[in-house]
């Protein structure tokens, strides 16, 4: 299962409007997880007639405007399993023979 949270929001303090969002994707799965993190960046129109007030966003509204804007839930989500999976059944490893 994928936890998925925004940190933090960058606004105009003119408008209120959203410029950048910080999420961060969780998976965990047991005693395993991996995590990935990342911005997206915005154009806010105040006259917009989807404009959503500063004090009035949600989380998930904020996590939509993300996943709208070029940020690919599932290919995150399924690159998360993927490490998981990794750590569980290792294919690789590294070091020195000696």
């Amino acid at each position: 299962m994928t936890t998925w949270v925004i940190s933090q929001l960058e606004r105009t303090l003119d408008t209120g409007g959203v410029v950048v969002a910080h999420w961060r994707a969780t998976a965990v799965d047991g005693d395993f997880s991996a995590s990935s993190y990342g911005t997206v960046g915005f154009t806010p129109d105040p006259s917009s007639s989807d404009w959503v007030a500063y004090d009035s966003i949600t989380e998930e509204i904020a996590l939509g405007w993300c996943w709208a804007d070029g940020i690919d839930k599932d290919a995150i989500e399924a690159s998360l399993a993927a490490q998981i999976e990794e750590d569980k059944n290792p294919t690789k490893g590294s070091g020195v023979p000696w």
